[in-house]
């Protein structure tokens, strides 16, 4: 398996697994419950530059040039700026207000969406990407990765704990409860 920065071209790909782990929220931004609707939102924008779901702002892991996993992850404190172009699309092309609570803020890179692929579930492939994002934004780059688990996901909040995230606080998402739970760099004590 390689995990890789992705391309333009992964645009279907990507939205097919990051869908996975976002369907009901996509359909609640748009106002629809077509997933084919929320396929299509979401490759529109995976397509495009300069907005969260960008492929600009994924990774994708491979085997045997299949891509069987999908991460989005952006920083936090362009949240705004990143969902600027998706807000006027769907105030205009679904002509639905879209005004959700922030789900990041600065100081935190923010794990968006995560989807392995059915077939691969239970190979270690979510926690392999984990990781690597671990070591490329925390270790590497020393910053900080936050992301949101529904409460009623105790065994992907089990996973995030395992790997050293820890709970720092509560948010509301598309009237979803969430624990917010962050990875920082360790500080170096003189």
């Amino acid at each position: 398996m390689k995990i890789r920065k992705a391309n333009r071209e992964d645009s279907a790909a990507i939205a097919t697994h990051l869908l996975l782990a976002m369907e009901d929220i996509v359909c609640e931004f748009i106002g629809q419950k077509d997933p084919n609707k929320a396929r299509d939102f979401l490759i529109h924008f995976i397509h495009q530059e300069q907005n969260q779901y960008s492929y600009q702002n994924c990774f994708v892991a491979e085997d045997n040039d299949q891509i069987i996993a999908a991460v989005n992850i952006y920083d936090g404190s362009q949240l705004n700026q990143l969902r600027l172009p998706i807000s006027q699309y769907i105030k205009s092309q679904f002509k639905t207000d879209f005004n959700p609570e922030d789900e990041t803020q600065s100081g935190e890179y923010y794990i968006d969406s995560l989807g392995v692929n059915p077939n691969q579930q239970g190979k270690g492939i979510g926690a392999t990407m984990l990781k690597f994002l671990i070591n490329y934004y925390v270790t590497q780059k020393r910053q900080t990765i936050g992301l949101l688990v529904d409460e009623e996901n105790p065994k992907a909040k089990k996973l995030y704990l395992k790997l050293g995230f820890k709970s720092v606080g509560g948010k509301i998402l598309v009237g979803k409860r969430m624990d917010h739970l962050q990875i920082k760099p360790e500080t170096k004590s003189v």
